[in-house]
This record gives structure tokens, C-alpha cells and sequence, in this order.
């Protein structure tokens, strides 16, 4: 492979080059277009959004980096443009990933928060906001009606009672399920749905365990995905649902679910 002839300027630090690419918001969409294919000035200036004497001024600050070279009317990424974007678009999207976790990395069991870094972007984060507090209730409701086999562990009323109906309908359609949870939540939902709890309890299908030690947090799985529900402490609604596939966090949450139901006891319909 040929070398590209291009005059290089020396940058004062990689941090400066770093600076210059987040300084402007069209700076690494424009390096990324010019990997995908050649582009023109004027194809630039419209995909990026800006005028074209800064478009020009961004492509000269590129090619004195070595990142672009010029082929007739249009620019390309050379392979140094290449692995820079590429580069900047993988710190763009873990920083996206952190910024959904900050404001939930103390909800999170110990566990998932020594995971490698890798697994977060798999991560699917749903929190409650104050104008969407049912958007995590919503989102395990979505996995619920597409699962084939479901186990938990401390399915808190506050989760599972806008789902009660799914739930039900899951049960007569034969998908095993298993739940763990605290005998207080049994105590609820056999006395406001006394008859149709008894008739889930009794299908063989349907298996309720109660454990009055449980993890502040859910564990689930619903098929491939495991799923992780963190509750406010206080009150019990549901703040934050994370769901991913990744394997060692399904295994982890296998894990936890094995366990619990093992120490817990069966509940027997009245």
C-alpha cells in the first residue's frame, strides 16, 4: 500500500487533536462520511450543515493531519483518517453508554458494575423520567409478551402489577415461569386477584417462591435476555431497567436466580 502524499503538521498532543475533533459537532461526521466514499466540498457542506468556507477550512485542518487527501473535485480518508474515526465514533458511543449509567451506577448490583467495559454497550437502559415514569414498566412488558420462558427474582409489585394481565395470558399459553419474591408481594396479589392468582398457582406451569432475603434489585431472564430491575427504596417503584444479551451477564443472572430459588420456599395456593 502506498503512502499518501501529504504535507504533515505536527499537532502539540494527541489530546489537541482530540480538542479539535469535539470542538465543533460536524468535525467527526464529516471525517466519518469521508470513509464511507469520496465526497465533494458541496456534498459536504450539506450532509454536515455548515458553510462552505467552514467545510473548507475543516478539509485543510485535515489534510495538514494526514487524515484526508484530495482526488480531483473530491476528498477520501486516508488509512491514518480511517483509524481516527473509527476511534472517535467508538469514544463517542462508550461516553453515550456512560452518560446513561452515571446517573445509575449506584442502582446497579456490584456484580454488573465489574463487568468489562465491552458489555456496557450492549446495554439496553431504560429510566424513569419525570414526564415517562412508566418507561422501564414499559419496556419489561414489551420483553415479557415475546418470551417463551421466564425466571425471577424479587418481581416487586410496582413492576409486575401493570403487567399482571401479560402475565396471566403468558401462564395459558404454557410458558414456564418461575418467581422469587418476598412474601409480602405474594400477600398483595392473592388478596386483590384472589381468584385469578389461585388459578395461576395452580397450573403446573406456574412456579411462586417466596424468600424474605432478597437482593435490593431484580434478576430476571426472559429467554436470551436478562434483565435487571433497580427500585427506589423508600417507595418500591421501578427506576431504571436494564436488559442485554451479552452472555456473562445472562450467565450471572442464571446464577442468581439458581440460587434463590433453591434457598426459597414454595407458596401454596389457599
Amino acid at each position: 500500500m502506498g503512502h499518501d502524499s501529504i504535507p504533515h503538521q505536527n499537532a502539540e498532543s494527541p489530546i489537541s487533536d482530540i480538542a479539535y475533533l469535539a470542538r465543533s459537532e460536524h468535525r467527526v461526521p464529516t471525517l466519518v462520511a469521508l470513509t464511507e466514499r469520496p465526497r465533494s466540498r458541496s456534498e459536504l457542506c450539506e450532509l454536515a450543515g455548515v458553510s462552505s468556507s467552514t467545510i473548507r477550512r475543516t478539509l485543510d485542518e485535515f489534510e495538514d493531519r494526514v487524515w484526508i487527501r484530495k482526488d480531483g473535485y473530491q476528498y477520501t480518508a486516508t488509512r491514518l483518517g480511517e483509524a481516527i474515526a473509527s476511534a472517535m465514533q467508538d469514544l463517542i458511543e462508550q461516553v453515550e453508554t456512560e452518560r446513561k449509567l452515571r446517573d445509575v451506577w449506584h442502582w446497579l448490583p456490584e456484580e454488573v458494575s465489574d463487568f468489562p467495559i465491552e458489555t456496557w454497550d450492549a446495554m439496553s437502559i431504560t429510566v424513569a423520567e419525570p414526564d415517562s415514569p412508566y418507561r422501564p414498566i414499559d419496556r419489561f412488558e414489551s420483553l415479557l409478551k415475546e418470551t417463551n420462558d421466564l425466571r425471577l427474582v424479587r418481581p416487586e409489585i410496582a413492576l409486575m402489577e401493570p403487567c399482571f394481565e401479560v402475565l396471566v395470558q403468558l401462564i395459558d399459553e404454557g410458558v414456564d415461569v418461575v418467581l422469587v419474591a418476598r412474601p409480602e408481594s405474594h400477600t398483595y396479589f392473592l388478596s386483590t386477584y384472589p381468584e385469578r392468582s389461585v388459578e395461576m398457582m395452580q397450573q403446573d406451569n406456574f412456579t411462586v417462591l417466596e424468600h424474605d432475603s432478597l437482593p435490593p434489585c431484580g434478576t430476571g431472564l426472559l429467554d436470551e435476555r436478562a434483565a435487571i430491575s433497580c427500585y427506589e427504596q423508600d417507595s418500591g417503584t421501578v427506576h431504571v431497567l436494564i436488559d442485554t444479551d451479552v452472555a456473562a451477564i445472562r450467565e450471572w443472572a442464571q446464577s442468581v436466580c439458581d440460587t434463590y430459588a433453591s434457598e426459597a420456599q414454595p407458596v401454596e395456593p389457599p
